[in-house]
């Protein structure tokens, strides 16, 4: 795995030792932010958000192109580290929540772009990006990423489906507040 564009480009990532998580591949990470680079032009200065985060790669990413902020929120230990581990390889001191993403409280201000990359085939993604609307976390201007199976369809409830797009096994889904 490595940053594919911007600052750290081609510098590598740490990934979660173990298979608890599974990490967003490059030409996954690729599709994606080149959907988003289509829609929203530049980074530059935005708030983002890397939720289910694993080893941050998302949020590296972006941060890497630009971003002004990232929050990474994850709870599994290994992940923990190799996001830290990337702070570290990038010089930059990671704003962790070290927590379930349906833990979160009140956001102090929307995310531009949520990233969320949870277990496939679980629906953890509909039901946290649900939770997180209510509690402000998105907003009218926010684009929200959800990866899945591919054979896994996105649905909430508030929320329209910009894009979506099959990349091997994984589908990725864009949706903006209706």
């Amino acid at each position: 795995m490595r940053i594919i564009a911007g600052e750290w480009r081609g510098r590598p990532l740490t990934a979660p030792k173990g298979d608890a998580t599974r990490p967003t591949a490059d030409r996954t990470r690729e599709t994606l932010f080149s959907m988003l680079t289509s829609r929203i032009g530049s980074f530059e200065g935005l708030a983002v958000g890397d939720f289910f985060a694993g080893s941050g790669a998302l949020g590296f990413e972006a941060l890497s192109r630009g971003a002004a902020t990232c929050l990474f929120v994850e709870q599994d230990k290994a992940a923990l580290d190799a996001i830290r581990a990337n702070g570290d390889r990038f010089g930059v001191r990671p704003d962790i929540r070290p927590s379930s993403v349906l833990t979160l409280g009140p956001a102090p201000a929307p995310l531009d772009i949520i990233f969320m990359d949870p277990p496939y085939d679980t629906g953890a993604g509909q039901v946290a990006l649900d939770k997180l609307g209510r509690l402000g976390w998105t907003g009218p201007a926010s684009w929200i990423s959800i990866e899945t199976g591919h054979r896994e369809d996105v649905a909430v409830k508030g929320y329209a489906i910009d894009a979506s797009r099959n990349v091997g096994k994984a589908r990725l889904t864009l949706l903006r507040p209706e």
